[in-house]
């Protein structure tokens, strides 16, 4: 199956519109307000529902924040040092470059939680169980736009396995790491107007020569845009020069998300003391993650690493071990538990951690 799903919802023009990607944060959010919103009428644990609007806030900034220093600080420190002369003039504002990273977006919701706390006088492990429980909603919307968008793809597949997906998307990888490849593309770009001749032509001088680089870079971004578009013969046409790859996004989605969600609604439902969710979210996601990136493959600039693993599973493995001395500290401090979602209970959280 060749993807030619639109990032977008509604273009409005050129790459404004509405994008699956800025839906799925929404949703994310919304569904967490939801499910806190109804623990917390179960739970009756300290935390006002006039309040829950004001810590969903509190999350999306440290999502947001987060998630973007993240990608820049773990995988791509020289966002820092670009600037350009137009908008969004700083590399770390350009989220379009290289977008977020879910470790990042974790250390902000950590901090966001803290100062949302320390505010309102609410135990900041308690918060720590609320976000990690609904965490994995946005997590899930989350990868199903990255497949949406074919970015995070996954490693190459059998072309027999039944899930397997060929990405137009790789294109805009060739001119930088497998430019030999750019030549096969003289069929597909006829379909779009650019003679044969003309095509090989600018391949040729790709190396040398600024106004051929901008020419293909130009006719990849028609070629995915004209595929999204609709465009079947473009679509047929290209198929036979891409690499069938594993949908990890969506392997991302069932692991990350609701494999995830599952774990931990069925503990919560029963009493736990203040922070075990949190770490138990901590500890499995990390798990998971490892798992889930044996399908995926490694950003292009950093490649494998140490063993051959990733940089997210090693930052995975370390987030690990965090989480198991998270749950044992946590689970060893004399406090009374937090009643589960399945059984009523007025039991109070204590005011200060």
């Amino acid at each position: 199956m060749v993807h030619d799903l639109s990032p977008f919802l509604w273009r409005i023009s050129g790459e404004f519109g509405i994008r699956w990607y800025g839906l799925s944060y929404l949703a994310g959010f919304i569904g967490g307000y939801l499910l806190i919103h109804w623990l917390c009428s179960r739970q009756r644990s300290g935390l006002a529902p006039a309040l829950i609007g004001d810590l969903v806030t509190y999350i999306a900034i440290g999502t947001l924040v987060g998630g973007r220093l993240g990608y820049c600080v773990f995988y791509s420190p020289d966002l820092f040092l670009q600037f350009k002369p137009s908008f969004p003039y700083w590399g770390v504002l350009a989220v379009n470059e290289g977008g977020m990273a879910s470790h990042g977006g974790m250390i902000g919701i950590v901090i966001a939680c803290a100062l949302f706390g320390i505010k309102n006088g609410i135990s900041k492990l308690y918060l720590y169980d609320l976000i990690a429980i609904s965490a994995p909603i946005g997590v899930f919307f989350g990868r199903i736009a990255n497949f949406i968008n074919g970015e995070l793809v996954g490693r190459p597949a059998d072309p027999s396995f039944p899930l397997a997906v060929k990405f137009p998307t790789d294109i805009y990888s060739w001119p930088g790491h497998d430019a030999s490849k750019l030549a096969e593309l003289s069929t597909v770009v006829e379909k779009l107007g650019v003679s044969r001749d003309q095509w090989l032509e600018w391949v040729d001088k790709f190396r040398v020569d600024a106004p051929a680089r901008e020419q293909i870079n130009s006719s990849l971004t028609r070629i995915v845009h004209s595929i999204q578009d609709g465009n079947s013969a473009v679509k047929e046409a290209i198929a036979p020069f891409l690499e069938a790859r594993h949908p990890s996004q969506l392997y991302a989605a069932a692991g990350e998300g609701l494999l995830i969600f599952i774990v931990l609604m069925t503990l919560w439902s029963r009493p736990q003391k203040p922070g075990v969710i949190g770490a138990t979210f901590v500890m499995v996601y990390a798990m998971v993650r490892i798992i889930d990136e044996q399908f995926r493959m490694p950003d292009a600039h950093i490649g494998y690493q140490l063993f051959n693993l990733t940089r997210g599973q090693w930052l995975s493995i370390g987030m690990f071990f965090i989480g198991v001395v998270l749950a044992f500290l946590w689970g060893r401090r004399e406090t009374l538990p937090i009643p589960g979602w399945g059984r009523a209970a007025s039991v109070k959280l204590h005011r200060r951690d």
